[in-house]
Parts: C-alpha cells; sequence; structure tokens
C-alpha cells in the first residue's frame, strides 16, 4: 500500500479550498480531517475505523456535513499522517492529491434501493472527474432519481442530474432551465460541462460566461424541456417517491419506502456534530438491524435499511439514546449550527452551545416551519443560504439576521441571552420582526 502523501496544512481564511485526510485544514481546536466516503456510504467497520481514529488522533468530535461527508476534528501535526493511513487502509482514503474534488458528487442516501442508473452514473462521474485537471475542489454535481424521497434540489451543485423515465435531464448552477440528455450521452455531456468549468478559471459553474455553455449545447443538441417558470415541475422535490418516514407519526418522514419489506430509519446528528461513541452504537446499530451499509445524508445524518417496522423502531430508541434526533418535531431539526468558538477559530461565540437552548425556545416556530441558523461568523458553513432568523456570532455578541443570509445586513446585535429571552417571551403566533424591531445595529456597548 502506498503511503498517503504528506501536504502542507492551509490557512483556514483560504477560500474555495477543501480539507481532506492528506490536507487537513487547521481550526481553533487543532486540524479539521475531512473524510470523503464514496457515494456517501460506510461500512459497519469503516464506521469504527472513523471512530477509532477520531478518538486516538483527534479529540474524539466527528461532523457531519451537507455534503454528506465527515470531519475528523482535533488531528494534530503529529498524528494526522497515521490518521490518513488507517482509514486508507480500510478503503477511506483520498482519491486524489492535486487540490481537485475528493468526492465530486452527491446521492439520496436512497439510491440503488431504487433505480440503480443512480449509482452507476455517479461512479462514472467520479472516474471522469479525477482525470480533469483543474478542477475546483468545491465542484459537486447532484444526482438522484425522479422517484426518490430525500430532495438534492437544495444542494448548491455545479450539474444537477436527474434520472427520469424517459430517461436523463440536466441543469447547470445559474440556469432555471433543464435538459434532455440523448441516450447513453449523460457521462459525456456531463464531462463535457466539467472540463469547461476547469477551463474556465471559475470556482463554480455558475459563474462560467453564459456565451461557453451555449456552445456545449449546440455541440450535442440538447433539448430544453422546460423553461424558468416550469422547472419546479421537474425539481427532485416534486418528482420524489413518497416521503420517508419511520413506522409512526412522529417519526422524521412520512411515509415509509418499502422493498421486500424493509423500512429506513433517518437520524440526524444534531447541528451536523456527533461522538465517536455515537459513530459507534450507530455501526453497532448496524450490524444488528443487518443493513449492508450506513448511508450519509445530506440531511447531517444516516440511513439505515432495517428488515421491518418493528427492527426500525428499535433502532431508534437506540440512536435516539446515543443522542442522534431521530423524530420530525425534534425542534434541533430546525435550527443549524456551526461548531464556533473555540472550535472554529474564526468564531467569537460557543454556536452550538447556544443553537441547543435557542432551539427548545424556536420550537412553536420550528412547527410552522421556520428554520433558524446560528453562525460563528458572516461565512455561514452550516446553511450559506437564508434562514428566517440568523445569529452571527460578532466579537462575542450577535447580528441578527431575519429572513436573510449570514451576510446579510443585520437588523440588530444583541448579546445572546438578550436575543434568547425574546425568542422565549413570543409566541408562534408572532412575527420575528415583531420580536427583533428593524434598527440599525449599534457599537457593542462597554
Amino acid at each position: 500500500m502506498t503511503a498517503p502523501r504528506r501536504v502542507a496544512p492551509e490557512a483556514p481564511s483560504r477560500r474555495g479550498w477543501c480539507p481532506s485526510l492528506a490536507r487537513p485544514m487547521p481550526t481553533g481546536d487543532g486540524l479539521l480531517a475531512r473524510v470523503h466516503p464514496p457515494l456517501g456510504r460506510l461500512t459497519p467497520a469503516q464506521a469504527r475505523a472513523v471512530a477509532a481514529g477520531a478518538r486516538r488522533f483527534g479529540n474524539g468530535h466527528v461532523d457531519v456535513t451537507a455534503r454528506a461527508n465527515l470531519q475528523i476534528r482535533g488531528v494534530t501535526e503529529a498524528t494526522r499522517c497515521d490518521l490518513a493511513e488507517a482509514l486508507a487502509a480500510i478503503g477511506l482514503g483520498d482519491v486524489r492529491h492535486d487540490g481537485g474534488p475528493q468526492r465530486l458528487t452527491l446521492t439520496p442516501p436512497l439510491a440503488g434501493l431504487e433505480p440503480e442508473a443512480v449509482p452507476a452514473l455517479a461512479q462514472a462521474i467520479e472516474a471522469i472527474g479525477r482525470v480533469i485537471p483543474g478542477l475546483p475542489p468545491k465542484s459537486l454535481v447532484a444526482v438522484e432519481a425522479a422517484t426518490h424521497g430525500i430532495s438534492l434540489g437544495s444542494a448548491e451543485a455545479d450539474l444537477h442530474a436527474v434520472v427520469t423515465r424517459a430517461g436523463f435531464a440536466l441543469r447547470l448552477a445559474g440556469d432555471a432551465a433543464w435538459w434532455r440528455l440523448p441516450d447513453g450521452a449523460a457521462p459525456t455531456i456531463i464531462e463535457a460541462a466539467l472540463r469547461l468549468l476547469a477551463a474556465s478559471g471559475q470556482r463554480r459553474m455558475r459563474d462560467v460566461p453564459a456565451a461557453a455553455w451555449a456552445e456545449t449545447l449546440a455541440r450535442f443538441g440538447l433539448q430544453r424541456i422546460a423553461g424558468p417558470a416550469e422547472s419546479a415541475a421537474l425539481s427532485p422535490g416534486l418528482l420524489a417517491l413518497p416521503p420517508l418516514s419511520l413506522p409512526d407519526s412522529e417519526s422524521r418522514r412520512s411515509p415509509p419506502p418499502r422493498a421486500e419489506g424493509r423500512v429506513a430509519l433517518l437520524v440526524d446528528a444534531p447541528f451536523g456534530r456527533c461522538t465517536a461513541d455515537a459513530l459507534d452504537a450507530l455501526a453497532d446499530t448496524a450490524d444488528a438491524v443487518g443493513g449492508a451499509d450506513l448511508r450519509l445524508s445530506p440531511t447531517r445524518g444516516f440511513l439505515l435499511v432495517c428488515a421491518d417496522a418493528g427492527v426500525a423502531e428499535a433502532a431508534r430508541e437506540t440512536l435516539a439514546g446515543a443522542g442522534f434526533l431521530t423524530r420530525a418535531d425534534d425542534p434541533r431539526g430546525a435550527v443549524a449550527a456551526c461548531p464556533g468558538a473555540p472550535a472554529c477559530a474564526s468564531g467569537s461565540t460557543p454556536t452550538l452551545h447556544d443553537a441547543a437552548r435557542l432551539a427548545e425556545a424556536f420550537r412553536p416556530f420550528a412547527a410552522r416551519g421556520l428554520r433558524a441558523h446560528v453562525s460563528g461568523c458572516p461565512k455561514g458553513c452550516a446553511h450559506p443560504g437564508a434562514a428566517d432568523l440568523t445569529l452571527v456570532g460578532r466579537d462575542g455578541w450577535y447580528d441578527v439576521v431575519l429572513s436573510g443570509r449570514p451576510d446579510a445586513l443585520p437588523a440588530t446585535r444583541l448579546p445572546f441571552e438578550a436575543a434568547l429571552e425574546r425568542v422565549r417571551r413570543a409566541d408562534s403566533a408572532h412575527s420575528l420582526a415583531r420580536i427583533f424591531p428593524d434598527h440599525p445595529p449599534g457599537p457593542r456597548p462597554s
């Protein structure tokens, strides 16, 4: 076995670059090493290896990312190579060393349980991406079926490919239209689009000039199958299978997909964070239910396939005890949060602790479908998009952003206790604008 290459860690302020095992990123609690499970799947043995690596070579904390990857925190300069070697030995090593994407595709956790075309296309795209030099590290191709129960429509993908009954449909970031791909041509056309991105010098497909993509369209003669006003009809959220659920009405999703009597169980890591012990519990549960693997989800969680409803219910109780979110009414599921201080060098507030307290106060708003986000800084790593309520850490206080991104102009600036008290005193009939009246934030009082 070839030893993993040793690459100098990068500064955390460098944007557009992604950490890996060979190239960990310095942050507040040491080096952060990212693990990219192929197609977002882990065997129970691999999950245990990640847990063991987190304990032995890190600080025992593991993040689950929105791209269905894992991050081991607290790695040191002395332990990072041993961690890379241990995970490479079990099939979780880096696949490229040129700074390009370690994992190019994002698939739903149900991929392969329904149409085999989804994992087959994803594997073809991964192979294509590894031979394209200069592909930006954040490049992402979302691949799913029109029948899947979990949509990837919110993923910040450069390309979005959907398997339909009529073949394949493709959409590029920044283009509202969908394009039908000729039979058998999906890998070739996606390769052309990725090479266009690599040659453009841009970081994301949305920044590639429209004229360049128009030339590709003309070369392949793609057929436009929906205009901007119609594209929602082809979005995965509208073309999905019946949504997931556990066997009762309080489950994370509704009603359960079944194949040969099996039931899918989806659990999430609160705020995308779990411990090595929780990961071990997950691996033990996967063995107990007879599942072949653990499927990482872009909801920052894991999907297990159980033999029947009774097995799924027992697994849910076990994983709830291990700290996972297992019920739809858990308000933590409505709040996104990054690690914050002291784990992240860019953060000045303890976001995970604050998010847990905010979640309970936010319960009536979560029941209405509203979302909150506690971010350590304006980068918004946990949720770059808009949320109904976003608290953005600044010098130990929080900028309050309503219905905006973390980098948007805040309505006010408050210490966390003051912001929490306003949410606590509100009821579900109040709008967030009434709770946080709009006035420019002044300087932090001394």
